[in-house]
């Protein structure tokens, strides 16, 4: 390796202050940090780190998504394997370690802790006490990824409770997943183990569960976008934040990162090293990771910016080797063999047909930019003794198909994409990944089904005038092609959405989310529509 110096500001976030000086690099590793008045130059600021990430999510492989996230500064991110693992279990979470081993970028991946992420759907492995135990004997697994299992947690659930065991013996942290709770559930969490949570919705809640001991994580994602809300939380609590994206799809990958996160703090008036602090020291104290902080004996991990204001990234350095250069990623692509878990039934009209038995329609509400969607009831709109999408109501099917066996789809109705024609679908469908769509009409959820199931996995638009995918044949959620094709390839199709009526800003992120069973309050499974306040099925559509 490279041994060198360099000067500039240097921002130390242990002892919080920014200097002049120069740091001197031998093999990786910072060896000295010399502070001198007379040096001028940018700001030497440690690599910036996601707290909170699945990587699955952009829709790259590990590889592919350091290569553009090291433009952004981004050295390192805590990544939850979840999406893969629910795919193809423990074969997908090695995938994930091994191509991201390939590239110079640090991952520090979890033991997903609830695969499937609840009984009442179909997922493609199971995980259990001891896969998870052997998964946190992995020296690649730094932690137990989000408890989405809050309330086997408060029922003291013997095998989620044995997960819980496993990750506190090896002295590896616990992350949690508990939208909505509070008071003395909030607080029973924490106590059993629980040392964050990144489904904060309100400042009120945040505040709740930071007097209960858990570090808050701010997130801004594709489909998430918590920053507004919570980011006062760093003036009164900087030691107990971090930011993260938890999902960041390519085309938003390409524009930024964590950068635009800090950017927007400081715009905001807060104190810059508390926000430099959320996204490096944080973390790195927390997780326990071996990501530099620029002192004596660090490891090399540190970016170059222009100001404080502009906050423009320069330069990225990953263990001494500079792996971004003024908007150019100098990461090398890697090969990839494709891995997949995909055995679905192909659908046909009969399937789709929802006889109309009552007098009011379940639908659920969706709303942009978040996960949690409203129950509500509607006069369903009937034709031939069937109910159907009313497009002037905004009310339109939606369709649960098992991906890993042949099965009938799941139907149900909702609000808030308002597309006025078509269809779309895809096998990016949180948690267990089957295939999911939304559609005015049968005819066009069925091809649009067709679509996805052809290219062993992907998403897809299908509308009198479009009939466009994006093939995704890495466990039916990455590609391994560059990461800009398939960023413009998913911009493309996603504009093409809302050329088709969708007024969602991410409409195939929001769709994605529609079948996660964890998250508030009325979602579709492959087994059914599920009531997540009661944990259980409705009895029926009406």
């Amino acid at each position: 390796m490279e041994n060198y110096t360099l000067g500039g500001q240097i921002v130390d976030v242990v002892a919080g202050r920014v200097y002049p000086g120069i740091i001197e690099v031998q093999g990786g590793t910072i060896i000295s940090v010399t502070e001198d008045p007379g040096v001028m130059g940018p700001l030497i600021i440690p690599g910036l780190i996601d707290a909170h990430i699945h990587i699955e999510s952009s829709m790259l492989v590990p590889s592919e998504f350091a290569r553009l996230a090291v433009l952004h500064g981004t050295t390192a991110v805590v990544a939850d394997p979840h999406e893969i693992a629910n795919v193809l279990g423990m074969e997908g979470v090695r995938f994930m370690i091994d191509n991201g081993a390939k590239v110079p970028f640090k991952f520090y991946f979890g033991a997903p802790s609830c695969v499937p992420a609840t009984p009442f759907e179909s997922a493609g492995a199971v995980l259990g006490p001891a896969e998870v135990d052997q998964l946190l004997s992995w020296p690649e697994i730094n932690f137990l990824s989000e408890m989405m299992n809050f309330p086997g947690v408060l029922n003291d659930d013997a095998g989620v409770m044995a997960k819980i065991t496993a990750a506190k013996k090896r002295n590896k942290p616990v992350d949690g997943h508990a939208p909505a709770l509070m008071g003395e559930q909030a607080a029973r969490y924490a106590k059993a183990g629980i040392t964050t949570d990144h489904e904060c919705f309100t400042i009120e809640e945040a505040i709740d569960k930071i007097e209960s001991g858990m570090k808050i994580l701010i997130r801004e994602g594709s489909a998430a976008k918590n920053f507004d809300e919570l980011i006062g939380l760093i003036s009164d609590y900087p030691d107990m934040i971090m930011f993260c994206s938890d999902d960041k799809h390519p085309d938003d990958l390409i524009e930024g990162h964590i950068n635009l996160l800090i950017k927007r703090a400081v715009d905001a008036g807060h104190n810059f090293m508390d926000v430099i602090r959320a996204c490096t020291l944080n973390p790195v104290r927390h997780y326990n990771l071996q990501s530099g902080l620029l002192q004596a004996g660090d490891q090399a991990d540190f970016i170059l910016v222009d100001n404080v204001e502009e906050f423009n990234i320069l330069e990225t350095y990953i263990l001494g080797k500079r792996v971004a250069r003024s908007g150019e990623s100098l990461i090398e692509q890697v090969p990839v063999e494709a891995i997949n878990n995909f055995n679905p039934l192909m659908p046909v009209a009969d399937d789709l047909r929802v006889e109309a038995t009552g007098k009011t329609l379940k639908v659920i509400q969706a709303y942009n930019g978040q996960l949690v969607t409203s129950a509500v009831e509607v006069e369903p709109t009937v034709r031939d003794n069937y109910v159907v999408s009313d497009t002037d109501r905004d009310i339109l099917k939606l369709v649960v198909l098992n991906r890993y066996r042949p099965q009938k789809p799941a139907i149900a109705f909702i609000k808030g994409f308002n597309l006025k024609n078509g269809a779309i679908a895809s096998t990016v469908a949180h948690d267990s990944h089957n295939i999911i769509a939304v559609g005015t009409d049968d005819d066009s959820i069925i091809h649009s089904i067709q679509n996805v199931i052809k290219n062993k996995g992907g998403i897809s638009l299908y509308t009198i005038d479009e009939n466009n995918s994006l093939s995704l044949p890495i466990a039916g959620l990455m590609s391994s092609d560059n990461g800009y094709v398939i960023a413009e390839k998913y911009k493309k199709i996603n504009g093409d959405v809302q050329k088709a009526g969708s007024t969602l800003d991410a409409p195939f992120m929001t769709l994605s989310f529609m079948s996660l069973l964890v998250i508030p309050e009325l979602k579709l499974g492959d087994k059914g529509l599920f009531d997540v306040a009661t944990f259980s099925f409705t009895k029926s559509l009406y």
